[in-house]
């Protein structure tokens, strides 16, 4: 998942993957442009590898949530901000977000 700013339009992207087919011999087929509306989530930047955002996600789970009286509302997802072929694994930086209620509150599906 990658963050789209708001005056990239449909056209845009689909130029943009037939570009990028051109580079790779075939279109991605797991690209696409969609809205994403999560609601009240919490988020923080991990910086590091990969494999080393679980201690980030157990603080992010385990304490604060807690401490904020909220509970999950859906599965966390990430939002990659650095290009792993061009950065380090130490300096990779990835937006880690968790869906969260209020506990007590009616679950609310994300759209």
């Amino acid at each position: 998942m990658i963050l789209v700013p708001d005056f990239v339009m449909r056209e845009t992207f689909d130029d943009a993957v037939v570009k990028t087919g051109k580079k790779l011999a075939e279109p991605p087929q797991s690209l696409r442009l969609e809205k994403y509306s999560e609601g009240l989530s919490l988020q923080t930047l991990h910086v590091g590898s990969y494999d080393d955002e679980g201690p980030t996600l157990a603080k992010l789970h385990n304490e604060i949530m807690p401490n904020r009286h909220m509970v999950f509302n859906g599965p966390h997802h990430e939002i990659y901000l650095s290009d792993p072929r061009r950065t380090d694994a130490s300096r990779l930086k990835t937006i880690l977000r968790q869906p969260v209620k209020i506990a007590g509150e009616a679950v609310a599906a994300p759209t």
